[in-house]
């Protein structure tokens, strides 16, 4: 067999960056999906959860910026979100073609028992890593997401 015929090596699952960071994102949506059920929340709508936390009102544009999600995937996850009674809209008085996006009362006072149960999940991530591993991770991982994110740019 000639040197160019041969047919393409793959990387092992175990030595790509992408399949064990993928694989990883996967087993938290699960973890966290567990969790978060009894509270009418799913893992994907965190990222809403906790850029209205502050409870601060947020535009739609904005909350895809903080997301980091496409217009559509939220207008989704925002349309389940209020049909759920997790968030409230009101018109936005600088702008009357838009709303203002906050978390419901009722979903602002389960705010307390959704950080408790992310962070216990995150904790449990963290438990075979000692805090230097731990913080070395995150900021590679930081690393890595603003590679990808800027070559998009």
């Amino acid at each position: 067999m000639e040197e160019d015929s041969k047919p393409y090596k793959w990387q092992s699952r175990e030595q790509s960056l992408g399949y064990m960071v993928n694989w990883a994102a996967r087993l938290f949506a699960r973890e966290m999906d567990d969790a978060l059920r009894p509270f009418g929340l799913m893992s994907g709508q965190l990222p809403v959860f906790f850029a209205l936390a502050d409870g601060k009102p947020q535009s739609q544009r904005d909350l895809v910026r903080l997301a980091a999600v496409e217009q559509s995937t939220m207008a989704k996850t925002l349309s389940r979100m209020e049909r759920d009674g997790l968030i409230e809209r009101m018109p936005d008085p600088s702008d009357r073609r838009s709303a203002l996006i906050s978390l419901s009362s009722s979903a602002a006072d389960r705010l307390p028992d959704i950080s408790a149960a992310v962070a216990a999940i995150n904790a449990r991530s963290h438990a075979r890593l000692s805090e230097e591993e731990s913080g070395l991770l995150l900021r590679l991982l930081h690393q890595v997401v603003n590679g990808l994110a800027n070559d998009r740019s």
